[in-house]
């Protein structure tokens, strides 16, 4: 299986590599578009801010490539935002894949959300294993409005959408590569799928 993780300068991406060979797939690290085409699987991850993230996609016309890939696209993190509608970060357009909105928590709460919590309402084969309310770490300041795309929710000040899916593209606001057991295993559901 040849699994690609994008990669265009926001992220975390080695720990994401590490989670998939200890799954025993050697995942290529790669910004080009016709290994990216190629792949069986892709990873859209990212740590970092909105706006200079969607610069670099558009830097490397990976903004046009990624709405358009046909293989399974798993997107972490900031990644899963950037397939979003729009960003309140840097008021930023997205690649928009899940026709959903990305909002700011309020003040209300410590922002950013870091650390353990729960998803819950589980449907999609990516959580074929995994309990309601399993604890996955999550590091954000932002989240997805809960919509019809959602395949995961989690409560933080409201209810949001953790796991969002349309298609063969899917995405997690939490860190599958950094939520232990129960992470190792959506990484090898997503390779199953």
């Amino acid at each position: 299986m040849k699994l690609v993780i994008i990669n265009y300068g926001a992220g975390n991406i080695k720990s994401i590599q590490f989670a998939f060979k200890r799954l025993g797939v050697d995942a290529v690290l790669s910004n080009n578009t016709e290994e990216i085409k190629a792949a069986d699987k892709v990873i859209f991850p990212g740590v970092g801010e909105a706006k200079s993230a969607m610069l670099m996609l558009k830097s490397t016309g990976l903004d046009t490539l990624i709405p358009n890939l046909t293989q399974p696209v798993l997107g972490i993190c900031l990644g899963m935002q950037l397939m979003c509608k729009s960003s309140e970060e840097g008021n930023t357009k997205g690649l928009g894949i899940f026709n959903v909105d990305v909002k700011r928590f309020s003040n209300q709460v410590k922002v950013p959300q870091m650390g353990w919590n729960t998803i819950s309402e589980l449907k999609s084969p990516l959580f074929k294993g995994i309990k309601e309310d399993e604890f996955m770490y999550l590091v954000h300041s932002f989240y997805a409005e809960s919509c019809n795309e959602q395949i995961a929710t989690t409560n933080y000040e409201l209810h949001y959408a953790s796991a969002l899916q349309k298609d063969n593209f899917y995405g997690v606001q939490f860190h599958p590569e950094k939520s232990s057991v129960a992470g190792e295993q959506i990484l090898k559901n997503f390779l199953e799928l």
